[in-house]
């Protein structure tokens, strides 16, 4: 009788791969992404250890609103607080994460909430400054092999979609795009474009560029007066060791002054209690 062979002994999870679903921090809490990210790709952690490499990879699949505070992913990863707690400082030092808190407006009682704000790509003091501003630049997407068309290009280009004619060009569409640019300048939508220059159409048309450019100009609107809204962005950043909240340009890698020695360290910041419903907005 052959004898029985042992199974292998199960590896540790990888902190990608927990075994245990990851809780959800209180409504209105938690978990931010950042703005204006690039794809994903193998190379995002490649600068990081491999610890916080795998770490970062694991924030950044969790949804919005996801508790990572240092004891929650404690019971989900194969890591002590104090691994986490260290692995969380040097995402931040790397521009990776950032802590703070974020104004949810509300028509009765603005509401001050926590945020841990994450990115995959690696940021920078002014960026994550300029984010706290609420004027964060968007991220410079790689080159692209096909030239991004504009909102006027691809309304032209889809004329033929809407009625069997008139069907424009590429060259066309390069040509007319100045003339539905300024309609769409002056307050015009979508549907009136499609409406002015698809209604009433002769049979046949001989020449489609034209008689759209043609009814481009007898059919401009007048300018409108485009409504104004002032979006004040209520969000601070603080700092990563001692949590008091800062200047954005203060904060040199998410901190406010010289790292402190373990002795003075601040007692551990309590959870923040479950807020109003309306926080979950």
């Amino acid at each position: 009788m052959a004898a029985d062979q042992p199974s292998t002994a199960p590896c540790a999870p990888h902190a990608s791969q927990p075994t245990l679903p990851h809780p959800m921090a209180d409504p209105g809490y938690g978990k931010r992404s950042a703005p204006a990210q690039l794809p994903r790709t193998e190379r995002d952690s490649a600068q990081l250890p491999p610890r916080e490499a795998s770490i970062a990879a694991y924030i950044d699949r969790l949804p919005e609103g996801a508790d990572i505070s240092v004891k929650t992913p404690a019971k989900v990863l194969p890591y002590g607080q104090c691994a986490l707690r260290t692995a969380l400082n040097r995402l931040q030092d790397a521009g990776h994460l950032r802590r703070g808190s974020e104004c949810v407006a509300h028509d009765e009682a603005p509401l001050w909430v926590t945020r841990t704000f994450f990115s995959r790509t690696a940021r920078d003091d002014d960026w994550w400054a300029a984010f706290s501003r609420g004027d964060a630049p968007p991220e410079q997407q790689r080159q692209q092999q096909r030239p991004t068309r504009s909102r006027a290009f691809v309304l032209l280009a889809a004329l033929g979609r809407a009625t069997p004619a008139p069907t424009l060009s590429a060259a066309d569409c390069a040509g007319l795009e100045p003339q539905v640019t300024e309609w769409f300048e002056r307050g015009a939508t979508e549907a009136e474009l499609l409406h002015a220059l698809t209604d009433g159409l002769p049979a046949p048309i001989h020449h489609a560029a034209a008689l759209v450019r043609r009814w481009l100009t007898d059919k401009m609107p007048p300018e409108r007066a485009a409504p104004t809204h002032h979006r004040t962005v209520l969000r601070t950043l603080e700092c990563g060791e001692c949590r008091a909240p800062g200047s954005a340009e203060a904060l040199i890698g998410g901190r406010c002054g010289p790292l402190p020695t373990p002795s003075t360290l601040p007692p551990a910041r309590p959870e923040p209690s479950r807020p109003p419903a309306y926080a979950a907005a």
